[in-house]
C-alpha cells in the first residue's frame, strides 16, 4: 500500500509526498534571508505541485515567490494561501494563474488533495525582512490537508494553543499534527502537548524550535509534557532535518 512520505525542513517547513506521487511543500523557507539554518544544504524538494503558505512572516512565506516563478513542469501548479498573502505575492510578479486564495472555513480541491483552512492564533504582517515595509498579510491560519488515500495532516503553523483545537479534532479528525513547540514566537512544549490532547491525532511530529532563532524549546520536553499529560499520548516523531518519514 503506498505511504505517506513527510519531510521535515527546519522551522515549520515540510514536504508532503501523497500516495499518487503530490508533492507538496508547507511554508517553504530555505534561502529568503536571514536563511534557514537547518535546511539540509544537498536536500533537493523537487518541483512541487502545491504550496501552502500559513502566514506572511519570512520564515513561513519564505521563498515561495522564487518557486513560483520558477515553477515551469507543473502546469496545475498553486500556491494556496490566505487572500492577502496572494494579493501580495501578485505585486511581487507571481501571475494570478499560479495563485489560489483560500480563507478560514474554507476548502480546496487541488490535484486529487482537499486543502483545508483553519484558524491560528498568531499575527501574519509580511516584513520586516521582506524587500518591503511591513504589509498586510492578513490573519495567520494553519492547514488540515486530506490526501488522496484520506490520510488528513493537520500543519499548525504559528499558534498558540486555542480551544477551538477540539473543533478541528470533531470536524477534520487529523491522523497527523505538525505543531509548533518552540516557545517565544509560538507555543512552548507545555501549550503543544495540551494541542496534541485536543486534536487526538495518532502521530505529532515536533516543528519550529532550534534552527535560526535558537528557540528554547526541545521535543524531548514536550514528549515529557505529553506524556504528564496524556495517559495514552501519541506517537512522537522527533526527526532531524531532511530526514524522511514514511507512515
Amino acid at each position: 500500500m503506498p505511504k505517506v512520505e513527510l519531510t521535515w525542513l527546519g522551522q515549520s517547513f515540510f514536504r508532503i509526498l501523497s500516495p499518487k506521487g503530490k508533492i507538496i511543500l508547507i511554508d517553504p523557507w530555505k534561502d529568503f534571508p536571514p536563511g534557514n539554518k537547518l535546511f539540509p544544504a544537498d536536500f533537493e524538494t523537487g518541483e512541487p505541485d502545491l504550496v501552502l503558505v500559513t502566514h506572511g512572516h519570512f520564515d513561513h512565506l519564505g521563498d515561495a515567490a522564487r518557486i513560483a516563478k520558477k515553477s515551469k513542469n507543473k502546469p496545475n501548479f498553486k500556491i494556496i494561501s490566505i487572500f492577502e498573502i496572494m494579493i501580495y505575492l501578485m505585486s511581487e510578479g507571481v501571475p494570478q494563474e499560479k495563485l489560489q486564495g483560500l480563507n478560514k472555513g474554507g476548502s480546496v480541491v487541488l490535484e486529487g488533495i482537499t486543502v483545508s483552512m483553519v484558524n491560528a492564533v498568531h499575527s501574519s504582517g509580511i516584513g520586516p525582512f521582506a524587500p518591503k515595509n511591513l504589509a498586510n498579510g492578513g490573519e495567520a491560519a494553519g492547514f488540515v490537508v486530506t490526501l488522496e488515500d484520506g490520510t488528513k495532516i493537520y500543519h499548525a503553523g504559528d499558534t498558540d494553543v486555542f480551544s477551538d483545537m477540539n473543533l478541528i479534532k470533531e470536524m477534520h479528525s487529523p491522523e497527523i499534527a505538525l505543531l509548533p513547540i518552540g516557545g517565544v514566537f509560538t507555543m512552548g512544549p507545555k501549550e503543544a502537548a495540551y494541542a496534541a490532547k485536543m486534536l487526538g491525532a495518532k502521530i505529532v511530529i515536533p516543528m519550529h524550535f532550534g534552527g535560526t532563532f535558537g528557540l528554547p524549546g526541545t521535543p524531548e520536553d514536550f514528549q515529557k509534557e505529553i506524556s504528564r499529560l496524556m495517559d495514552k499520548p501519541p506517537m512522537v516523531i522527533i526527526s532531524k532535518a531532511g530526514e524522511k518519514i514514511e507512515i
